[in-house]
């Protein structure tokens, strides 16, 4: 896949896929694959999509909070086959009204002659454009336009908003079946107190960052990925209540059946399941006698040998 500074244009003609794609969720995927199929007709294939960590809303002091890293989100689009990736700041182009966006960005640097977008696709100024400007303006400027319907679950529309609320209320079963994969966090890990180390359950620590989305506080059936290999783990998202000493969100996983030093690496954490919230403790046995219940279910959990849907 081809990175597009502000500088540089597409070699040949494309079909570009247009969103945020901030989770790269089974909606998104069917956008970005149509602009794919396009392959078949000599065309490449061309995302056109912001960094997400410079993107603001009204909302979450102004941020969203990200499902996807970039990194990630990038390397989703590479599985799935997209030649050319645009991804400039969101400050850089948010002034820009709807037809020189069309005009510059899509037909000029892009070469696009297919465009595809979903139902909610907005652009431009104050996102005054919608999939019917874009179709009004791809008429003068020679390039058709896709619009994708949103997709539809049992459990309602697939929206990124949907399922980062449902992130934030441990509902991992319908996150991860509106994803189309598992949930995911790829974070360094970080020495720690080692408190855990004196409950007989080395973890490994790993601060979930200031702009990516936090799972509800508590206990979870994950997985960590080592050099290619899954193990069953279990995570404890919060803040260390029973000892008082964390402030800043963590994710502290203890990986069932493994031994080795982590510290300095980045490991990948897959969530499957929410076992229970997080909850202070009255004394250090309690929370051992926890621990080992929650490592009994995980263990549970995984006896069937399943692995974790990767990302795209």
């Amino acid at each position: 896949m081809k990175y597009l500074d502000d500088n540089e244009k597409t070699a040949g003609k494309t079909a570009v896929a247009l969103g945020l794609f901030d989770g790269v969720h089974r909606g998104h995927q069917l956008v970005i694959g149509r602009a794919c199929e396009y392959k078949k007709q000599g065309l490449k294939s061309a995302v056109f999509t912001f960094a997400t960590d410079t993107v603001t809303t009204k909302g979450h002091d102004g941020k969203i909070e990200m499902i996807l890293t970039d990194d990630a989100k990038q390397k989703c689009f590479e599985k799935l086959g997209v030649d050319y990736l645009f991804s400039p700041r969101f400050s850089d182009y948010k002034d820009m009204s709807c037809e020189d966006f069309v005009k510059k960005v899509l037909k000029e640097k892009l070469n696009c002659e297919r465009a595809v977008c979903g139902t909610d696709f907005r652009f431009g100024s104050g996102a005054r454009g919608d999939c019917e400007t874009l179709g009004r303006l791809g008429e003068k400027y020679g390039i058709k336009v896709d619009v994708i319907r949103q997709l539809c679950d049992a459990n309602g529309v697939i929206s990124s908003t949907v399922i980062r609320s449902a992130i934030r209320f441990g509902k991992m079963d319908m996150v991860n079946e509106m994803l189309g994969y598992t949930f995911f966090m790829e974070l360094p890990v970080l020495r720690g107190q080692q408190i855990a180390r004196t409950l007989d359950h080395p973890t490994i620590n790993q601060v979930i960052p200031q702009g990516q989305i936090i799972p509800r506080y508590g206990v979870y059936c994950t997985r960590a990925c080592i050099d290619g290999r899954q193990y069953g783990a279990v995570t404890n998202v919060g803040v260390k209540p029973t000892f008082n000493k964390q402030t800043t969100p963590l994710a502290e996983t203890y990986i069932i059946g493994f031994e080795g030093d982590l510290y300095g690496k980045t490991v990948k954490v897959y969530f499957d399941k929410f076992l229970r919230p997080e909850k202070k403790f009255d004394s250090v046995e309690l929370l051992k006698e926890q621990i080992d219940r929650d490592t009994k279910n995980a263990a549970e959990f995984f006896a069937n040998g399943k692995l974790c849907i990767e990302a795209i």
